[in-house]
């Protein structure tokens, strides 16, 4: 589909818009955008509206930097999670999936990625500070890595086991039921459950 093909000026900016999400192509792109001059304009504003308040209005959890409408998010401001154990994750995706499990019932710290020197991702741009405060509070009994099994991913975790190891804290890995090179949010929940329940002791390989 080029440029040519466009009869709206309008329809092409749309498309566009579209088409710069990852994993969209051009004509996935216009067969969305179609479907939205389908619907009536109630529904396409109400599309519209949802994506402008996600934008403005989404915030990030002060305590685990996860995706929140509140300032603290419903699992940080649940009593009946265990604040001594914190599951270290890379992104919300990771979350969730977890959370799929109903494995888990620590709490969680959400990275915001994990270190990848050719990406140009270093430590400071992760949220690690931060991590390392709530572990400097002496609550923390238990950390668990549960990054992706990649190289990026291990790199992480061996430099957060490092940074935490000053602190009287338990740092604890998945089991490998998680294959190497496998992300985290695309593992099937029973192998991500097993893998959460048979975690073992973090050891400098």
């Amino acid at each position: 589909m080029t440029n040519s093909n466009f009869s709206s000026r309008l329809l092409e900016n749309a498309v566009n818009e579209f088409a710069s999400l990852p994993g969209i192509g051009r004509k996935t792109a216009f067969r969305l955008v179609m479907n939205l001059l389908r619907r009536s304009p109630e529904e396409t504003r109400r599309f519209g509206e949802s994506i402008i308040k996600l934008r403005e209005e989404i915030r990030y959890c002060e305590h685990c930097n996860n995706i929140s409408d509140t300032e603290i998010c419903d699992i940080c401001a649940n009593p009946k999670r265990d604040r001594t154990t914190i599951c270290v994750v890379e992104n919300v995706q990771d979350v969730m999936a977890i959370e799929n499990t109903n494995q888990y019932k620590g709490v969680y710290h959400v990275l915001g990625g994990v270190i990848s020197p050719i990406d140009g991702i270093g430590p400071s741009d992760l949220k690690i500070d931060t991590l390392e405060a709530r572990v400097g509070t002496g609550e923390v009994k238990e950390i668990i890595f549960a990054l992706s099994t990649t190289m990026e991913g291990d790199t992480t975790n061996y430099y957060l086991y490092k940074k935490l190891g000053k602190y009287d804290v338990l740092m604890t890995i998945l089991a490998r039921g998680v294959a190497v090179g496998d992300e985290l949010e695309y593992t099937d929940e029973i192998t991500l459950g097993r893998a959460l329940n048979n975690r073992n002791p973090y050891r400098q390989l």
